[in-house]
């Protein structure tokens, strides 16, 4: 599943670059808005995903920690 994800990632900031590199060679009046915008999604999205990381990891190893407290406490009695 870790692996799939990445991939995925990978793909999306790819082809955050991508749109980023053909909104700054147009010359429409909205590309300067589109270009803010990929801009702007291609430097948050990726502080996102490691901030979800980062939060489902703290989680994932704080419900680990609970888990063998309640199993220790049981095996006492």
């Amino acid at each position: 599943m870790k692996r799939i994800l990445a991939i995925l990632g990978i793909v999306l900031l790819l082809g955050l670059y991508a749109a980023t590199f053909i909104f700054a060679l147009m010359k429409s009046p909205a590309s300067t808005g589109m270009f803010k915008a990929a801009i702007y999604c291609t430097i948050t999205v990726p502080v996102l995903l490691y901030g979800y990381s980062l939060v489902y990891k703290y989680l994932k190893d704080r419900n680990k920690h609970i888990n063998m407290d309640e199993h220790e406490e049981t095996d006492d009695r």
